[in-house]
């Protein structure tokens, strides 16, 4: 006589694997830095002149086949006009070459951890310094606050809209000395109408720990934790140092 075998109705499911997610998540940021447009590709951002409109296609005549021009747009600080720029990216940048790892720290999860959030009614504004502003600081939209509470002391962080999905920028006492000096960034998942959830497994090096042309914003002191924050991307790791344009 056959062995009757049984099968569910509905699929079971596979169990959520926190660390297995969390790997191919590390695998994915590597693959993204170091594609042809990543962060360790951008090796210029040129601002042109008052009224002057961007030409991509005339400023990559000429250039290498590695070699992708854009166009960027931001505000400027005194006149409160559009300035347009040029970014030229090249899939061969020396920083792809030297570029070895990014190092990170082990998963933890300790370090995901919910929070309330609470929706702010129009576009709220607050200033935020820039990396490469000399101190200057520019207005972005923060739709909410997000509250919390690590090692028994309370927290409103301020995430901006980063294209409809709430980008926090944090510092703490690990900055400058096993991760990235300027503060890091995450993204910040909904996981309700007021709730949300921070897997600081998942903050990650900013742009401009990759490439000296970005203008990445820099950590308010809202934003700023009291204890280390061991958990996530520490700085990338170079071969012979650091390169131009790192």
């Amino acid at each position: 006589m056959s062995a009757a075998v049984s099968h569910p109705a509905v699929p079971l499911r596979p169990t959520p694997d926190p660390v297995r997610e969390w790997e191919a998540w590390c695998a994915e940021r590597r693959r993204a830095v170091t594609s042809a447009t990543g962060n360790l590709a951008l090796v210029e951002t040129r601002w042109l002149p008052a009224g002057q409109l961007p030409d991509p296609a005339a400023e990559r005549a000429g250039q290498p086949a590695t070699v992708t021009v854009t166009t960027v747009e931001r505000t400027d600080l005194v006149t409160g006009e559009p300035e347009r720029g040029l970014r030229f990216w090249d899939a061969d940048a020396p920083a792809i070459r030297a570029f070895v790892h990014t190092e990170v720290f082990p998963y933890d999860p300790a370090w995901v951890l919910d929070a309330t959030y609470t929706p702010v009614a129009g576009a709220r504004k607050i200033a935020f310094e820039h990396i490469r502003d000399n101190g200057g600081t520019r207005d972005l939209v923060v739709p909410g606050d997000i509250r919390l509470t690590v090692d028994g002391r309370d927290y409103t962080l301020n995430a901006f809209d980063d294209d409809g999905v709430l980008l926090l920028v944090f510092g703490d006492p690990t900055n400058g000395q096993s991760t990235y000096g300027a503060g890091r960034f995450l993204f910040v998942d909904r996981t309700g109408e007021d709730t949300v959830r921070l897997d600081f497994n998942r903050a990650f090096v900013p742009p401009c720990g990759f490439s000296d042309q970005y203008n990445c914003p820099m950590p308010p002191r809202q934003n700023r934790f009291h204890l280390p924050v061991a958990a996530g991307e520490k700085r990338p790791v170079f071969r012979g140092g650091v390169p131009a344009q790192h």
